[in-house]
């Protein structure tokens, strides 16, 4: 039979610091095993009952030696893992709470409650390369924009300039708030969504700060909002389902202002407005991947989901029935911007352009849905009923 292990704590207390010393020694014990801790501390003894008793060790005092006995479970005994590391688990359980994947998590009375607590839901396979990419690209607008560079078209073209970028606020501030929204709904354990729903937002609120920057540059005021783009957007914040949310704000409403940044960029008058339409397109691009990518997880999981992302346009449709859908004052500052002059022969490209550009959301909208799973007609049927407002 082998002696007992010691370990020597010399002066030091449980107090200061003894107690790394006393649990290192710990960790060689198998169960039942005995360690005796020498020390000199007055204490000593004191502080080690009271801290087996808690730990779930055995201690006994025997002509003035201090044991301790390794108990069977110890203080983690009920603690489990909350999964691996690398990989999610289908159903991270709630007791997990804010626990890092992997972690090993004490048993205890406190569970929060995610209502996004399955895989299903809210994963894409895709997603840790989706913010890798995202944090990789983040740009900073006071140095990624040449604010200095010289504009020098007419003031009824910075007008137009203007009310766009008062429309772009007004869309991006609601992509702002729906993944923000879902972002305190999600089960920790699912991490890399937690960070890319993070990371969109932040892409959304330096939209805000570019657009409202770039609109400021030489007015003092702002361009219209409607009613009738307002109510679009309310009803993608009202949405209370995840992947319909996703659905409507990501796959239809990013994927046609992907379109509509394209746009702008190639028709913008000034460096300025060019760049900014530019950085923006390029992080839109991100979010309508991940959308499309948790989307077409989740129907391959769940099929019947597809009957409820079609009826899920359909209501939407309803609900803007009697809405103007696009106000007038951006559709025709899309065509100043388009036409480049306010000649008669150059209103009329730019107007071509602006109805060519409507064409292009159309055909994405299609392409993406088939992607869905949406046969080739359901898809066109599907995409007409899109909001006019494009978000």
């Amino acid at each position: 039979m082998s002696e007992p292990l010691s370990v020597q704590l010399g002066a030091l207390g449980l107090d200061r610091g003894g107690l790394i010393l006393l649990k290192r020694a710990l960790v060689a014990l198998t169960p039942g095993a005995q360690l005796e801790v020498c020390g000199e501390s007055p204490e000593l003894a004191v502080h080690l009952r009271a801290w087996a008793r808690a730990q779930g060790h055995g201690f006994s005092e025997q002509s003035g030696r201090l044991w301790l006995t390794r108990g069977v479970h110890g203080r983690w005994g009920g603690a489990e893992r909350a999964g691996g590391v690398a990989a999610a688990v289908e159903q991270p359980k709630m007791s997990w709470g804010l626990a890092a994947r992997g972690a090993l998590v004490e048993a205890g009375p406190t569970t929060l409650h995610f209502p996004l607590a399955e895989k299903s839901q809210v994963w894409a396979d895709e997603v840790g390369r989706l913010y890798a990419q995202a944090a990789a690209a983040q740009w900073d607008p006071a140095t990624a924009i040449p604010w200095d560079a010289e504009i020098t078209h007419p003031e009824e073209v910075e007008d137009a300039v203007v009310q766009v970028m008062t429309y772009l606020i007004e869309n991006e501030t609601a992509a702002l708030l729906v993944p923000a929204r879902f972002l305190g709904q999600l089960h920790p354990h699912f991490r890399e969504v937690m960070q890319l729903l993070a990371v969109t937002a932040a892409d959304e609120a330096r939209h805000i700060e570019v657009f409202t920057r770039r609109a400021c540059l030489r007015r003092e005021t702002l361009g219209l909002s409607t009613h009738g783009g307002q109510a679009s957007l309310q009803t993608l914040l009202e949405e209370p389902d995840f992947a319909l949310a996703s659905f409507l704000l990501s796959v239809l409403g990013e994927g046609s202002f992907l379109s509509l940044l394209w746009f702008l960029q190639e028709h913008a008058p000034d460096v300025i407005t060019r760049q900014v339409c530019r950085l923006a397109a390029q992080d839109e691009a991100r979010h309508v991947a991940f959308g499309l990518a948790h989307l077409s997880r989740h129907v391959a999981v769940d099929p019947g989901l597809r009957g409820r992302l079609a009826q899920a346009i359909q209501s939407r449709n309803q609900a803007l029935a009697q809405t103007a859908g696009l106000n007038e004052e951006v559709f025709d500052a899309l065509v100043v911007l388009a036409a480049g002059s306010f000649e008669p022969e150059a209103i009329a490209r730019g107007h071509d352009r602006v109805l060519t550009l409507h064409h292009d959301m159309d055909h994405g909208r299609r392409v993406r849905l088939e992607r869905l799973g949406f046969l080739t007609e359901e898809a066109a049927a599907l995409s007409a009923l899109h909001t006019r407002n494009f978000m």
